[in-house]
């Protein structure tokens, strides 16, 4: 499932069509996809996970879920979830969940739990932690309302970088720390997008995936954690567990 910063290369990637007018629309989404149709793409904006096509009165928000893809001025087999002609141009969604809201999308989210907008809120999200205070900090990180945008490769990358163990509950976690947790899924989250731009991400993963920790040398741990059961990459000898 793409994470928060690779929503930010869609969003840059569909800007140069803001402004125009939809000429065709095609898709075997069930929502009424036609309406976009003669209409003029206002804007293009990202909440975490989320993308979003905002015209006068509605917006279209795309969520690619785990296997979606979308295309700039190409097609290919896959049956089209969504597609946008313009005068000059083309965009198009496949295997997306495609929804229609109504009205002002400012009414629809809280920007300042977005990890990557310029309204995030750290304070807002360590209060929100400090409310839950029994629940393992590997699913407190991928929570959207705390930290959206946040995915699995985030999880992972921060939890090791600030040495802490994914089934540490988030209560017992010196609030320092939890401070440092907090500030470094903001960093670590711009640091992916910029590595995901130069294609090098994989690249810089000290944790996601890997075997070994490449912090002290020892086995890291894979295993699905918390309510989530989400894949996690630990090293227990220098990732602290708090309970």
């Amino acid at each position: 499932m793409p994470e928060g910063p690779s929503l930010v290369i869609a969003r840059e990637l569909c800007a140069p069509f803001i402004g125009n007018t939809v000429t065709a629309v095609a898709g075997n989404s069930k929502e009424d996809i036609l309406r976009m149709a003669g209409e003029k793409l206002l804007d293009v904006k990202t909440w975490g996970k989320h993308l979003l096509l905002c015209f006068e009165g509605f917006t279209f928000r795309i969520h690619l879920l785990l296997f979606g893809s979308y295309l700039i001025n190409e097609q290919k087999a896959t049956a089209l979830r969504l597609g946008l002609k313009f005068r000059k141009g083309e965009i198009n969604f496949y295997n997306a969940s495609v929804k229609i809201l109504e009205g002002d999308v400012n009414d629809y989210y809280d920007w300042s739990a977005d990890i990557m907008n310029d309204e995030w809120d750290p304070v807002a999200a360590m209060v929100k932690l400090k409310k839950n205070p029994l629940v393992m900090i590997c699913d407190a990180l991928l929570e959207q309302d705390i930290f959206a945008g946040v995915g699995n490769i985030i999880k992972n990358e921060v939890l090791h970088r600030v040495s802490i163990h994914p089934e540490s509950l988030t209560g017992k976690i010196p609030e320092q720390l939890l401070q440092e947790m907090t500030e470094q899924a903001r960093i670590y989250s711009f640091e992916f997008l910029e590595w995901k731009k130069n294609y090098v991400l994989k690249q810089h993963w000290l944790a996601h995936t890997k075997k070994t920790c490449m912090r002290c040398g020892s086995s890291l741990i894979k295993k699905q954690t918390g309510k989530k059961k989400r894949r996690s990459f630990f090293c227990t000898n220098c990732q602290k567990l708090y309970v």
